[in-house]
């Protein structure tokens, strides 16, 4: 093995990726990353993109649950039935961190390892209430929840609109056809305005080098949103290992 290889390719780069420890003692990648040229076409980029977008219905459920425990559990904090509802809190925050981590570990190839279980040193119910309100890993957990939300929202909205983009212009080609045979345009129109002095511009793509030169940007916006995409998800992976993890 070379010396130079780097710290992630070793990271993996052995049998079952973890070597004989079934629970690695902090984050491993469990695959490598595709080459940029490949990405597009590769199914690592798709399960970024398809974390990216299921990420937005899973943060909407973590992000109303949490804010309305806290803010139920603190609006009744002096009372008695405040404090179960806070230790309930971290109790679901750990439940949708697990399932963070497995949706971590199945579509961004990182394995995250679970932080320690909770430790109840008092018997009894108010025992386990006690230790659900002083567990650290819970309370991160709902911290990944609130500031993880407005993070999925940008997530969703800027995959779903580059990828689209993206596709639709490099395979231009394929359907320009459409434009000239089934409405009034001779391509696609970009624009179409008057000016003051009452002129219509209009701009179709519709010559051989315009739709060739429409398809090449789009093959470069489908090689960019590879890397974009994987910016995206790297913040994700950063916020698994540090709020999720041990």
């Amino acid at each position: 093995m070379s010396s130079s290889r780097s710290m992630e390719d070793r990271e993996w780069d052995v049998p079952g990726g973890y070597g004989d420890d079934p629970r690695p003692a902090r984050a491993r990648r469990t695959e490598r990353r595709p080459a940029l040229w490949r990405a597009p076409f590769s199914a690592y980029y798709y399960r970024e993109v398809g974390y990216a977008l299921s990420g937005l219905p899973v943060a909407i459920a973590g992000f109303s649950v949490s804010i309305t425990m806290f803010c139920f559990g603190l609006g009744t904090f002096v009372t008695v039935l405040g404090l179960p509802v806070l230790g309930a809190l971290t109790s679901l925050a750990r439940g949708f961190g697990r399932l963070e981590r497995a949706r971590v570990r199945g579509m961004l190839a990182l394995d995250v390892p679970a932080p320690e279980p909770v430790r109840q040193v008092r018997p009894g119910n108010w025992g386990a209430i006690t230790a659900r309100l002083a567990d650290a890993a819970g309370w991160k957990a709902v911290l990944y929840q609130v500031v993880m939300f407005p993070w999925a929202v940008f997530s969703f909205s800027v995959t779903l609109v580059f990828l689209l983009l993206g596709w639709v212009m490099a395979l231009y080609p394929l359907y320009h056809w459409v434009f000239p045979t089934y409405t009034p345009w001779h391509g696609y129109r970009l624009f179409d305005y008057s000016d003051s002095d009452g002129i219509q511009h209009v701009y179709e793509v519709q010559a051989p080098w315009q739709i060739a030169g429409l398809s090449v940007i789009g093959l470069l916006l489908v090689f960019l949103t590879t890397q974009l995409v994987r910016g995206l998800t790297n913040v994700n992976r950063a916020a698994a290992r540090g709020l999720l993890g041990r």
